[in-house]
């Protein structure tokens, strides 16, 4: 990337941020899907700094077994401690072991990015907790990752068991929906929380961010066949249920459908959907009295007519800046081209590149002045 090093380093010019590297990352061979998801993580900051922290803590640490948590604090620690500001990097390591890890991305085809990340976030959850596991059982070896593997440990309630571990990663993405039922003869509202660490979106034709969060949230009516069981009532009975955010993520990552099955095509097709994300965005009424307003900071991007081929690009804010990272490529782009990835208003467009992995990153909840 040298002659577009160069010329990136020229457009920043003196706004080149201090101490930041922009860096591209070499494709091994259809791993675009992981490039441009691991170019959205290195500049979501606070997950950046917490991998890096970490990295610095367990390197003291002779003989850590290399894992996936290891393989991405190494590539992270190899971008940010580069002496030059641009260039490209391999992230062979960290690639090998992921092939290593899931036979799903051992092949060379083309793979989901949203999977990717799934996998990749809950793995390096996996490999915290059983770090936190060991600690705890064996507190002979306390080591400084359990520091900040872990951050403050949850006091036990009236000899109660400990709540799950908190790691960094949940702090970061961990999300809480209410999943909320009523029944229409008694009133009874049964509350049902799950955790996530992204939103799956269903898509429509011309539509926003803000209308398919209204419709994940809307209500639905379970009659006929779909008849819920109260156990107040200890019947089967009409009920309304719908899904609310109880408590939004520090980082909301949403994922939009693109890829729908088509039974009379007995395949998947792509959705190429015109749906406007917008540079800032308020989760009304998921919190009482409070929004939260988040604001946009990368994009992955899926590049091509269908779900089984194409290309993944990511599109990246930093220090006011939008980049275009496009595997060992990295550009300078204007905010105004964001919107040139919403999507397409006619069914058949030349245009096949549309978001399809949103991050937002939350500014703070504005209670309603009264």
């Amino acid at each position: 990337m040298g002659a577009a090093g160069s010329k990136l380093e020229k457009a920043l010019g003196d706004q080149f941020p201090e101490g930041e590297r922009y860096f591209g990352l070499e494709n091994f061979g259809n791993t675009c899907y992981c490039n441009s998801v691991l170019q959205a993580l290195y500049f979501c900051v606070p997950f950046r700094e917490q991998l890096l922290d970490y990295y610095t803590n367990n390197k003291s640490i002779g003989d850590v077994e290399e894992n996936l948590l290891t393989c991405l604090a190494d590539l992270f620690s190899q971008i940010s401690s580069q002496k030059k500001k641009t260039g490209v990097i391999a992230p062979k390591r960290f690639v090998q072991r992921l092939k290593k890890q899931n036979e799903l991305f051992r092949s060379y085809m083309h793979q989901d990015a949203h999977e990717f990340l799934n996998f990749l976030l809950n793995e390096l959850v996996d490999i915290l907790e059983k770090e936190a596991q060991a600690v705890k059982s064996d507190p002979e070896t306390s080591s400084p990752s359990d520091k900040t593997a872990n951050g403050p440990k949850n006091a036990q309630a009236n000899g109660a068991l400990k709540e799950p571990l908190v790691t960094w990663v949940h702090k970061n993405f961990q999300g809480i929906l209410t999943n909320e039922t009523r029944c229409l003869r008694c009133e009874t509202v049964t509350a049902r929380d799950e955790t996530f660490f992204d939103l799956s979106l269903d898509i429509e034709q011309n539509s926003s961010i803000t209308s398919c969060l209204k419709n994940f949230s809307s209500t639905e009516t379970l009659n006929a066949e779909d008849k819920f069981f109260c156990d107040k009532c200890c019947s089967l009975q009409e009920a309304q249920k719908r899904m609310k955010i109880k408590k939004p993520p520090h980082i909301l990552v949403i994922h939009l459908k693109r890829f729908k099955y088509i039974e009379q095509l007995g395949r998947y097709k792509k959705l190429s959907y015109r749906v406007v994300f917008p540079l800032e965005l308020k989760l009304s009424n998921t919190m009482e009295d409070a929004d939260s307003e988040y604001s946009l900071f990368a994009v992955v991007v899926h590049v091509g007519s269908g779900p089984n081929h194409g290309h993944y690009v990511s599109l990246v804010k930093s220090h006011n800046h939008w980049l275009f990272f496009d595997d060992e490529n990295v550009e300078m782009i204007d905010e105004s081209a964001v919107q040139t990835f919403f999507g397409s208003a006619q069914e058949y467009s030349s245009n096949t590149d549309h978001g399809y992995i949103l991050f937002y990153e939350c500014l703070g909840s504005t209670s309603n002045k009264s």
